[in-house]
């Protein structure tokens, strides 16, 4: 595929910007951030009005039937007003692992709920600084599951969610549904409260298992699927922030003349338009690959890219606004939050770095 949108791609992507630019708002983001559990209701409500849970989803369960790359061209809108919900991303990941790993009847129970957004989903593998723990200290036993996974985005709101336990014989992915006996919440207080972020504790809690063999291969793939829509997401957030620091920059005078006329100004600006477009080609080439043997080496490094894009341009359009971009009307800290946030959700770059290394060795040897 090539690295540019086909027109109608272009047109699902524009929809979706204009539609999030007339319906969300700053203000709600800022309420958000003082306040744990909650989300935003009525960016929830658009995605599910405009069909865009279902994007993903095979029509004969209630989806669009569309793929990672159209997926990835509303997170990119998305992450350009750094919506106040982490579920379609989320939702995605349960929805894949379904797809991919459940049975007939896990398929017709769930994938027409996550596609209507009735049912709210988490993926939940790591366990402090391990993105995939050879041995998770959540157990399972007797299909029942016991112990903890922390600070879980969407963990807060979800319905059900994919884990990442130990069994008998090794690791084994299992689907769970919170909603029940013996799950408790426990909400984390964080910079970004709008991710929903929650630690999960379980108490002898029902679970199902998904795949018991060759478990960490497969929380893998979801994880690089969700990477990739978590790198459109960053790409959309940084181009947001590029175009608020060349905005400023031609407005605000000093000296007698705009400060983007200023060298240390407008190069940097024009360094951050080189991020910002590397990012975006990466994640396009990745979308474009899943399903194909370089889909895992494509994801990592659009993951990796968007990362230093989003956090280097947020950096860079503060210090372009001088004592105004780190004041609470700016709203550029909105942006930083969540480049911060999404740099460490999915894994952080040490986790992609090592992946990427890992791929490019096999290809060589």
């Amino acid at each position: 595929m090539s690295i540019l949108y086909d027109d109608a791609q272009q047109a699902i992507g524009g929809e979706a910007i204009r539609i999030l630019a007339d319906h969300t708002r700053s203000e709600t983001l800022k309420i958000l951030l003082e306040t744990t559990g909650q989300h935003d209701a009525v960016f929830w409500n658009i995605c599910r009005e405009q069909g865009w849970t279902a994007v993903a989803i095979p029509e004969e369960f209630g989806g669009i039937g569309f793929g990672l790359v159209e997926m990835g061209l509303i997170a990119e809108a998305i992450g350009r007003v750094a919506a106040g919900a982490p579920f379609l991303g989320t939702g995605y990941g349960v929805a894949q692992s379904i797809l991919r790993y459940g049975s007939d009847r896990l398929k017709a129970r769930w994938l027409p709920l996550l596609a209507s957004g009735d049912t709210i989903g988490a993926v939940a593998f790591a366990e402090g600084a391990d993105m995939l723990p050879s041995r998770p200290a959540l157990r399972l036993a007797d299909g029942r599951l016991t112990g903890m996974k922390p600070a879980v985005s969407a963990g807060g709101s979800a319905d059900i969610a994919i884990l990442l336990a130990s069994g008998d014989h090794g690791p084994v992915l299992v689907l769970v549904e919170l909603e029940t006996g013996g799950v408790t919440r426990q909400l984390v207080d964080t910079f970004d409260n709008s991710r929903c972020t929650a630690d999960l504790h379980f108490d002898e809690v029902a679970a199902t298992i998904l795949v018991d063999e060759d478990a960490l291969a497969a929380a893998r793939s979801v994880l690089e699927l969700q990477a990739v829509v978590t790198a459109h997401e960053q790409v959309g957030g940084a181009e947001a922030m590029l175009g608020k620091a060349r905005d400023y920059a031609m407005e605000r005078r000093a000296f007698g003349q705009v400060i983007g006329g200023f060298q240390s100004v407008k190069h940097r600006i024009a360094e951050d338009y080189v991020l910002v477009e590397l990012a975006r080609a990466n994640a396009i080439q990745a979308a474009a690959t899943e399903g194909q043997v370089d889909f895992g080496r494509n994801a990592a490094a659009a993951r990796l890219s968007a990362t230093e894009a989003y956090d280097t341009v947020s950096r860079d359009a503060t210090q372009v606004h001088g004592g105004i971009g780190v004041t609470w009307e700016a709203d550029l800290h909105l942006h930083q939050r969540r480049a911060r946030t999404l740099a460490i959700e999915n894994g952080p770059s040490l986790f992609w770095e090592d992946a990427l290394v890992d791929y490019l060795v096999g290809e060589a040897a």
